[in-house]
């Protein structure tokens, strides 16, 4: 079953452990929704062997710099820099270490794209093939079973949930986050502050996101919609009901949300994850007046995950990379880009985070679902399968 959390400022950020560990975890912000794994997998050349499992391994951060500096670059996939805060991770990273060249591989790949870009370069030594990847929780297993991932423990491996981390380190969550409403409030009648709101016809053609079957964003958008009047995220047909209700009412326009569509008030209510949320009213305080909304019905969570690629042609530099995130550092690097890190209970039991930080994360008092990977998996599909026959709406490829 899922497991719901109620949210409080500190309980927000650290229910990411507590409820992957009630719910035998699931809790996974996929990119699955986004594109059909191939039914027929390419076979690949055998992968280099795995190297030092961990740091100690590797000789100690000094052997390990030595080695990422003889391998002089890095590269990765799917990072945009208005994402968890990458930004601001890549730069303090790439500061630290200026002798790594690097490449910022397709940024706004999906997690199906960036499994793709690991097949498709297996061997290949180039800089097009990506050292390090970010996915959804469930391509995890099946890249691991697929031999598209290699082994290896960061420092801070200890302090990592054990239900969010593979046993023998193929792969490990890294954060998290919660669907939340986005409104620019200087656009918009009312602020919505639950699903049925939305649906009020004052909202007539200011309601957009992204499209279903192509983003784990848009599609958790709608999955988390199904706990609206009492439902529950074991029931996934709820929210493409609702979704159906909302484009038929004309509130939900046919067009993809854009973030600048939104800070100009173009279409000024979205549904996204509230870290990107967060940010974005963050990031444009001194021209638009965005407010960011956990609906009181409840919504839904999930974690996202790092790991090495099998082939990497830089992998020193790929486990110096980890190192990094999974710092003290780097960890606060997400969550002041109001992404959950995964070793947020060690830091806050520590006493690690400054309290200015602490102080902003979000405030809000709603139940959270999150799903295990078997509803993960299923809900996930429902939505994919379902949205354009029975909501109507079809996006332009961009």
């Amino acid at each position: 079953m899922n497991s719901k959390i109620s949210m409080s400022r500190r309980h927000f950020l650290r229910t990411a452990a507590m409820a992957a560990t009630m719910a035998g975890f699931g809790g996974s912000l996929a990119a699955f929704a986004q594109e059909a794994t191939p039914t027929v997998m390419p076979e690949l050349p055998p992968p280099p062997a795995p190297g030092p499992i961990d740091l100690e391994a590797a000789g100690g951060m000094d052997a390990l710099i030595e080695a990422a500096r003889a391998e002089g670059a890095l590269t990765t996939t799917a990072l945009p820099n208005d994402w968890a805060n990458y930004g601001e991770t890549k730069t303090v990273f790439f500061e630290k270490y200026p002798f790594l060249e690097y490449t910022d591989l397709t940024p706004d790949a999906s997690s199906a794209e960036e499994i793709e870009q690991i097949r498709a370069n297996a061997g290949n030594s180039g800089p097009q093939n990506p050292d390090v990847i970010d996915v959804g929780f469930v391509w995890g297993d099946q890249a691991k079973a697929e031999g598209l991932l290699q082994p290896y423990k960061v420092a801070g491996w200890d302090t990592i949930p054990d239900a969010l981390k593979d046993p023998e380190g193929y792969w490990y969550g890294d954060y998290y986050g919660t669907m939340a409403f986005e409104v620019n409030v200087d656009a918009v009648p009312f602020v919505p502050q639950d699903w049925n709101d939305l649906l009020d016809p004052r909202l007539k053609g200011l309601i957009a996101i992204g499209d279903p079957v192509a983003a784990s964003q848009s599609a958790h958008a709608v999955w988390a919609a199904s706990v609206a009047d009492g439902g529950t995220i074991d029931e996934p047909e709820k929210g493409i009901a609702f979704f159906k209700a909302l484009a038929e009412s004309g509130n939900l326009v046919p067009t993809a949300f854009a973030p600048a569509q939104l800070v100009s008030g173009e279409l000024p209510i979205t549904l996204r994850w509230d870290y990107n949320a967060l940010a974005n009213r963050d990031n444009n305080a001194e021209t638009a007046n965005i407010e960011v909304v956990y609906p009181k019905s409840g919504s839904i969570a999930g974690v996202y995950l790092c790991a090495i690629n099998a082939y990497a042609p830089r992998p020193n530099a790929a486990r110096l990379w980890m190192e990094f995130v999974y710092s003290d550092e780097g960890q606060l690097i997400w969550l002041e880009g109001y992404a959950k890190p995964v070793r947020f209970d060690d830091l806050l039991e520590r006493e690690v985070i400054p309290q200015e930080l602490l102080d902003k994360l979000p405030v809000a008092d709603v139940e959270v679902s999150f799903p295990a990977l078997d509803q993960l998996t299923s809900g996930l599909q429902y939505i994919r399968d379902n949205w354009a026959s029975e909501v109507g709406i079809t996006y332009a490829e961009s």
